[in-house]
């Protein structure tokens, strides 16, 4: 069906042309020149005292009138008055808000992204009505809803001439498409990525304050890139990186949130809801780096998502540690001649050293069965963290106490596996400061 006007920009020009029921053909009537007078990221809308006409001003760039252009004839601005809609609108760069994007990611109706956008003052600042502004909002939701599809294959928005999208902004596109509530990550964390964690995305919603369109957009990202990830091989966050695009920051969430989900760490306890999101990023990361696969051989099959079996069997040697009694008095002795007089919890440390130490090394030796790798986590709070801050032990008193503690074992002429050790503590201590909130 045809259409009864036609408006093509280029830059800071907009000619205007009229479609005729005689001949069926587009005829040209004038242009606007906005020209340096252009205000970068904002689209005003105006409508001619002339019926037939429409004016669309796009301002993403202004740049001076090339002499080639036909110019038969100026409108003033003082000529128009603020239009609702138009029928044809071909540009060269597409119009996006990054303020209405964000309301859409965010899983905002339109109506309601458009009370958020009038309350923040773009009508003052932009001169227009209410029904602009609906109008406005409506053309970039249907934007976004477009680009989505190659939002969820971003490789394929660089590839694709139907949107003309500058490479920063397809950057900012897909950072922010990816991007997630910490509150609902840490709802879902080590769930499996299933139909049924996604049935009680109603209730997570109603809890964090997420809304429920947001909260599936989430969901769905973390499932995508589990899926495409979890038989690559290589490293688990360059693959992230590379497939998706996203900054290295949000690629390591990613690879935790990946990771969790295949080893179904338990992160849901009542006692662990102090810890936050960042706090678990954080030790996964120290763990696809060191108790993977991957941290020996980066070129095996889902290298940093599995944990090294055979690393983990090698543990069960460190239980020599608390069952060989000479051996734990010694090492005992080693560790308090190191603290004593360095803190005020001396007298705690040494009454509690034996009890600490089967708490690490028995969470050590059990990391072979399933369920024991799932409640690691419980474990770390209860056999060590809970006691030091029961002892009241600030942050400063436990680093002093597991560096000692580790370096001692070293000395220990009957303690053969240090290399595992070494291995193990490192994650231990790393997982534990970060754990540990004074």
């Amino acid at each position: 069906m045809l259409t009864d006007k036609l408006i093509l920009t280029s830059h800071s020009f907009a000619f205007f042309y009229f479609a005729s029921e005689k001949t069926g053909s587009w005829t040209f009537l004038s242009s606007f020149n906005f020209g340096a007078a252009a205000n970068s990221g904002k689209m005003w809308r105006f409508f001619l005292k002339r019926p037939e006409l429409i004016v669309t001003r796009d301002t993403s760039a202004a740049v001076s009138r090339r002499t080639d252009q036909p110019m038969p004839g100026t409108l003033s601005q003082r000529d128009c008055k603020m239009a609702v809609e138009l029928d044809v609108f071909v540009g060269n760069t597409t119009i996006m808000d990054e303020e209405v994007y964000q309301l859409w990611l965010d899983g905002y109706t339109v109506n309601d992204a458009v009370k958020v956008r009038m309350a923040g003052g773009v009508l003052d600042e932009c001169e227009a009505n209410q029904d602009v502004l609906l109008s406005d909002t409506m053309d970039q939701y249907r934007t976004f809803q477009m680009c989505e599809r190659l939002l969820q294959s971003p490789a394929k928005l660089a590839n694709q001439l139907l949107f003309q999208i500058p490479p920063h902004r397809q950057t900012m596109l897909i950072e922010r498409y990816y991007a997630f509530d910490d509150a609902f990550v840490r709802e879902v964390l080590g769930k499996k990525l299933s139909k049924g964690t996604k049935k009680d995305l109603d209730d997570i919603g109603a809890k964090t304050g997420v809304t429920l369109k947001s909260c599936r957009r989430q969901f769905d990202n973390f499932k995508r890139v589990f899926k495409v990830v979890e038989e690559l091989k290589g490293p688990l966050v360059e693959n992230i990186r590379q497939h998706f695009l996203l900054s290295d920051k949000l690629a390591r969430d990613y690879a935790a949130i990946v990771f969790f989900a295949n080893n179904r760490f338990e992160t849901g306890k009542k006692k662990l809801q102090f810890l936050t999101f960042q706090d678990f990023a954080f030790c996964a990361g120290q763990l696809i780096n060191n108790w993977t696969v991957g941290a020996v051989d980066n070129m095996v099959e889902d290298m940093d998502v599995d944990l090294d079996k055979e690393f983990l069997q090698e543990l069960k040697e460190l239980k020599v540690l608390i069952t060989d009694k000479d051996l734990l008095d010694q090492h005992k002795s080693l560790v308090c001649t190191a603290l004593r007089g360095k803190t005020k919890a001396f007298a705690e440390m040494e009454a509690n050293f034996k009890n600490l130490s089967r708490g690490l090394v028995n969470i050590a030796t059990k990391l072979t069965n399933t369920k024991d790798v799932r409640d690691f986590f419980i474990d770390l709070v209860e056999k060590f963290i809970e006691p030091c801050r029961s002892d009241r032990w600030t942050s400063a008193d436990v680093k002093l106490y597991l560096t000692h503690y580790t370096n001692s074992a070293h000395i220990l002429d009957s303690f053969k596996h240090q290399a595992v050790w070494d291995r193990y503590m490192g994650v231990i201590k790393s997982c534990i400061f970060k754990m540990y909130h004074d």
